[in-house]
């Protein structure tokens, strides 16, 4: 698994009573494999992992594998404690996931040798490759990266922590072959910076609900083409990089609502989160056309994305 291509993160649909809505995820999921994503991560952050129960998080991921149909690998969320990280892990197994990614551990501040035993724990425990993912309470150090790199079970690292720095020494002490994604909020903004590092994937929220703006934003900063990711990033990221920061959980929340306004009717957040208010939904909503007029003004040009 290279993982090449644009990774998608799909929303996690429910009714007003936070029940599952399956064949809408099934339909979401089926549009992001048919508009041309890398990878599906379902059950995730955007996928809402921690207020999701072992029985929606098992048919999630066994839909999404039915859906993605082998066209790209399917890679399932874990995390909370060791024990519980295993449980997810074991049904995402037996759902026919290609992979995992491990979110930090549930609320503790562990040190570093605390942290390798639970990640080389989860890799012991099942037959899925895993990914790390470095952020908040998982920081991790290079020599840390560089001992659980040895597991034959750990592939990669998605780094949602920001420092540049740091990744250049995680990069440099870990052995070849690991696998590195930019997974910070809104990776459009950063990639750049992680691009230069040699880190060419990254995941890209928007992609739920505006698969093509994201793939043209995507094949520019892949192809060194700055002049069409810096049109897109001023005129479409950056706008909406400023309403996600006018209230807490809009990292998730207003992917939710963008994709409730392209027509697919996901549902609310889960608790503890909040929808958009309705100011910042007819926000989103300019948002959004203004998105399409970009893309549409990139497919006029003689060089389009």
């Amino acid at each position: 698994m290279t993982f090449d291509g644009l990774l998608f993160f799909p929303v996690t649909p429910c009714d007003e009573e936070e029940r599952l809505d399956l064949e809408v995820f099934r339909r979401h999921v089926r549009q992001g494999v048919e508009a041309g994503c890398g990878a599906v991560f379902a059950c995730c952050g955007t996928g809402e992992f921690p207020s999701l129960g072992l029985r929606d998080y098992a048919a999630c991921v066994a839909a999404a594998v039915e859906e993605a149909a082998g066209r790209v690998p399917v890679v399932a969320g874990t995390g909370y404690g060791t024990a519980m990280a295993l449980e997810f892990a074991r049904a995402a197994q037996d759902g026919g996931a290609s992979a995992l990614l491990a979110l930090p551990p549930y609320l503790v501040q562990a040190g570093q040798d605390g942290l390798r035993r639970h990640y080389e724990a989860i890799a012991d425990g099942t037959r899925l490759p895993v990914i790390l993912y470095q952020r908040d309470n998982a920081v991790f150090e290079p020599e840390t990266v560089a001992a659980l790199a040895e597991h034959p079970g750990v592939i990669g690292l998605k780094d949602g922590h920001g420092d540049l720095g740091l990744m250049r020494r995680i990069i440099e002490a870990a052995p070849p072959g690991m696998l590195y994604f930019n997974g910070l909020p809104t990776a459009e903004l950063s990639q750049r910076g992680y691009r230069d590092l040699g880190v060419v994937r990254y995941s890209s929220a928007v992609f739920c609900f505006l698969p093509g703006l994201a793939l043209a934003c995507y094949r520019a900063l892949r192809d060194g083409r700055d002049d069409v990711a810096n049109r897109l990033i001023e005129g479409f990221y950056r706008p909406l990089v400023d309403l996600r920061g006018q209230g807490p959980g809009y990292a998730v929340s207003l992917i939710k609502a963008g994709v409730r306004l392209r027509g697919l009717d996901v549902g609310p957040v889960r608790r503890p989160l909040s929808d958009p208010s309705p100011e910042h939904l007819d926000r989103l909503a300019a948002l959004i056309d203004r998105g399409l007029a970009l893309l549409e003004e990139l497919e006029r040009s003689p060089d389009p994305a």
